[in-house]
């Protein structure tokens, strides 16, 4: 088992999360001024880039997961080869 591959399996993940929630949160913002001067809000592209957002969030949560078994393992591993 490699931990080190666990390790940046669970960094990517969080880097990805991390960019389409910034991705989700431009366009929540950009709508949000765009459509505050016409009146006219589209739902539809809202909602889907709400939802986007909470996606990432959860995508990022359980790469935070992986993260910390990783180093758990890691901890443990060295624990036992002292």
């Amino acid at each position: 088992m490699d931990v080190g591959n666990i390790l940046n399996t669970g960094i990517q993940g969080f880097q990805k999360a991390t960019a389409k929630a910034s991705e989700a949160a431009q366009e929540i913002a950009s709508q949000s001024v765009t459509d505050a001067s016409q009146d006219s809000i589209d739902s539809n592209d809202l909602t889907q880039s709400l939802v986007d957002l909470k996606v990432a969030e959860f995508d990022a949560k359980a790469n935070v997961k992986v993260i910390e078994t990783a180093s758990d393992l890691l901890g443990t591993l060295l624990d036992v080869k002292a």
